[in-house]
């Protein structure tokens, strides 16, 4: 059998190059929510299918990496369904498995707990540019604070930290709260079992625009007078306060501090159409868009719910996660690099170097090494000149060239 030389579908190999524009970011986003009070954490890539499968991931329970049993567990002679099959699988995302950290570890953690977590996830999605298989999270979330404190920690902490990755670029937070989204289909009059159906159409508002949803909602059999009713909570002709007035104070005061404490050039605006698909939000919402990226470059939500499920007793919990690949592929196709506060210096040795020769250079280079440095060691090529195009293009700026008897720069 032929081995096979290129990635499997959907993933993809990361060259030099991208990596160290990845740690780069992932040095700055690291730095800035430590700043805040998140620690770092880690869960395994792998969860019990029963926790994947626990109709709070939305469309993403139908793109699990399944694993398959094991050993005497799997027999695929009595097996009748998938459920027989697999007893785990990939994570979709990063917050299904905090819950489940937190519900195993709670008693060991601080409350309010802030949870800095970044890693991979897999969706068994169909690849597309800057959409891939596997990708990285950057996820912050505080678990424990009832109050919108964490609401405004976590957007603070998200806009400084996009503001560094992305210096002079404006970007925008928009806000909502799923019980206004609940609140307005109440005051409509739409039947309790449509209202997702309403969600997922009221979504693709920014695809197919307001007469678009208009047309959709009466198709899945949504009376006229109801629809119209709806629209108009939409287009803001119906006071929040009269349809959710517990979460409209709350939008009030989270974006009221907000504007107060930013050090950060954005704006935080409410946005009746923002509905965010996983199942699991029960309150607040958000998203950030930035100027030059297509749809939104972080989201989150608050997810009351979801620790309850684990442990029998609710829990407050709220998160922002970055979309690095996204912010990745964007600098990338803009030809954006790595800085760096240190040189990085190519020393070059000529082929047939004494051992003692060579036993200097090295110390030379672990000298500069110690003093902050980066420092790669390589044999000259023949083709010295195309070996320096190689190694600038991975931001080497500096070269030193060492010969069997003297040194030349």
């Amino acid at each position: 059998m032929a081995l096979i030389k290129k990635p499997v579908n959907g993933m993809k190999d990361i060259l030099p190059e991208e990596m160290e524009l990845r740690e780069y970011l992932m040095g700055i986003i690291r730095k800035t929510y430590k700043s805040f009070g998140f620690s770092c954490m880690e869960t395994p890539c792998v969860e019990h299918i029963e926790n994947l499968l626990s109709k709070q991931g939305g469309d993403n329970e139908k793109l699990i990496f399944k694993i398959m049993k094991r050993g005497e567990k799997l027999n695929l002679d009595t097996a009748q369904s998938e459920a027989d099959l697999a007893d785990g699988g990939l994570r979709y995302d990063l917050t299904l498995p905090l819950a489940r950290y937190y519900s195993n570890n709670s008693a060991g953690l601080p409350s309010p707990f802030k949870a800095l977590q970044i890693g991979s996830v897999w969706r068994a999605d169909r690849p597309q540019k800057g959409r891939f298989r596997q990708f990285t999270q950057c996820d912050i979330d505080i678990l424990g604070e009832a109050g919108n404190t964490a609401e405004i920690e976590l957007i603070l902490a998200t806009t400084k930290a996009l503001s560094q990755i992305c210096p002079g670029r404006r970007f925008e937070v928009r806000i909502n709260d799923r019980r206004i989204l609940k609140g307005m289909a109440d005051y409509a009059g739409f039947p309790e079992d449509l209202v997702d159906t309403v969600f997922v159409i009221l979504d693709k508002m920014d695809k197919i625009g307001e007469n678009g949803v208009r047309n959709e909602l009466a198709e899945a059999g949504l009376a006229p007078e109801a629809v119209a009713k709806y629209m108009d909570c939409v287009a803001g002709r119906v006071s929040l306060a009269e349809i959710a007035p517990d979460a409209a104070a709350n939008i009030d005061e989270i974006t009221r501090t907000v504007n107060a404490c930013r050090k950060v050039d954005f704006e935080i605006v409410y946005d009746p159409t923002l509905v965010r698909g996983m199942g699991y939000y029960t309150g607040t919402i958000f998203e950030v868009s930035m100027e030059g990226f297509g749809g939104s470059v972080a989201g989150g939500g608050r997810y009351d719910k979801m620790i309850g499920r684990f442990t029998g007793q609710d829990t407050p919990a709220c998160g922002f996660s970055i979309g690095f690949e996204r912010i990745i592929t964007i600098l990338q196709d803009m030809g954006f690099k790595a800085g760096s506060d240190h040189a990085k210096t190519a020393y070059l040795y000529e082929k047939g170097m004494s051992a003692e020769r060579l036993a200097d250079i090295i110390k030379q280079a672990n000298d500069a090494r110690d003093s902050g440095d980066t420092v790669l060691l390589a044999k000259m090529n023949k083709n010295k000149k195309f070996q320096k195009e190689q190694l600038a293009a991975e931001g080497y700026t500096e070269f030193r060239e060492f010969y069997n008897e003297e040194l030349k720069k």
